[in-house]
């Protein structure tokens, strides 16, 4: 994705149909908007439009426009633009389903752009609430992509549920769990959109989903299960598997932690917190209502994954509702009673928490193009923190 990694960095923005004076201009603007000054990147990214060819500054100007509606309209105008520049590029056919290029777009290094504008696409309309016109965009980006290079099928099932479309969202979930495309991706990147199935999971699937599922798509399987027909055994399968593969949403959802004001751009690893973070900035609310919250309440397995025990190994204190313990402040993967159960266990939790977070900060530092920090051997221990947002105050034990 990152157009200053990889082929884009020694061929060129989209191959070299961007010319460098317009990259260039359009690199100053993305710095200075990642710094906040957004004004002064104006300048940059007019004289980067002048280049026609230069969708990613469309990209970036669509993000600071007054309004979400005229960021989208933008949007549309470059997306057409594109559409008729690879038409000129690869051939009139280049969009076809029969054609050579589609199923490999973004193996055409000419197409990134385009295949960027409709990310963002995704994006501001997802913002602007305009849910199918954001579930449409990724269901073009699966046609010419199935391999989903962009990670937009971790947003689709969100996005579809949001726009009502329960039976396509739980299709599209069923198909990504199907073994005959491991290793490999769906026809049209699972958008077919076929009648989903009722039928209850085996043992071996429901193992199998336990270990490689992935936090979006059960939780997707889940609630467009429970919403087409109620409290049934797939459902409760499909919630359990989720329960057990990334804790982190439920224990927010049964804490009724308000919802994430923005995504998470931290690294991340597979099925982790940030990857939570993201599905309940899309679906949270979904959750909510509370003949949901209760069926998600009282399910048992659920709630064994959700309550935690205390990290002192010497403690046996479980928390009796989710959230109730305060995480470790510094890596965020453990939780303590109470803050003398955490100072009492730093000294055999330090050495973990501090490569955790350095861990974490050199991935950021290489992801932001700046020189890895050295690990830092303080120690003290970070504060135990109730917060729950990447860009919250964290409340320490007092």
């Amino acid at each position: 994705m990152n157009k200053r990694m990889g082929m884009e960095a020694v061929m060129g923005v989209g191959g070299g149909s961007v010319s460098q004076e317009a990259a260039k201009n359009l690199q100053k603007a993305e710095d200075l908007c990642r710094r906040r000054k957004p004004e002064q990147a104006l300048p940059y990214l007019f004289k980067a439009m002048e280049d026609p060819n230069n969708l990613d500054a469309i990209v970036q100007m669509a993000f600071l426009m007054p309004t979400m509606d005229m960021g989208v309209r933008l949007l549309e105008e470059g997306e057409a633009k594109g559409r008729a520049q690879l038409r000129q590029i690869l051939g009139p056919t280049c969009f076809d389903d029969d054609d050579e290029y589609v199923g490999h777009f973004w193996g055409v290094i000419e197409t990134r752009p385009y295949m960027r504008v409709l990310q963002a696409i995704v994006r501001l309309a997802f913002e602007n609430k305009d849910f199918n016109k954001s579930a449409n965009a990724i269901i073009e980006m699966l046609r010419l992509c199935p391999g989903d290079n962009m990670g937009q099928r971790y947003w689709l099932g969100s996005v579809l549920l949001q726009a009502g479309r329960t039976a396509d969202a739980l299709s599209f979930a069923q198909v990504w769990f199907d073994p005959e495309y491991y290793g490999n991706w769906p026809p049209r990147g699972g958008c077919e959109f076929k009648p989903p199935s009722q039928a209850v999971l085996s043992g071996e699937v429901i193992e199998r989903l336990k270990k490689g599922g992935h936090t979006s798509l059960l939780y997707t399987a889940a609630l467009a299960s429970y919403k087409l027909w109620g409290d049934c055994e797939i459902a409760k399968q499909y919630l359990q598997c989720a329960a057990n593969v990334n804790p982190h949403v439920l224990m927010k959802i049964l804490a009724r932690v308000d919802r994430p004001k923005s995504l998470n751009n931290l690294p991340r690893s597979l099925n982790g917190p940030e990857d939570a973070h993201d599905y309940l900035w899309l679906t949270q609310d979904l959750w909510m209502p509370s003949h949901i919250w209760n069926w998600a309440n009282n399910d048992p397995e659920v709630k064994a994954c959700v309550l935690k025990k205390c990290a002192r190994s010497a403690c046996n204190n479980r928390e009796v509702r989710a959230a109730e313990f305060k995480r470790c402040g510094g890596c965020k993967e453990v939780v303590y009673c109470g803050a003398s159960c955490q100072k009492e266990d730093w000294p055999a939790h330090k050495k973990k928490c501090k490569e955790h977070q350095h861990h974490k900060d050199f991935l950021k530092a290489l992801m932001n193009g700046r020189k890895p920090p050295r690990p830092d051997d303080a120690d003290a221990p970070i504060v135990a923190s109730s917060d729950f947002t990447t860009d919250g105050i964290a409340t320490a034990f007092h």
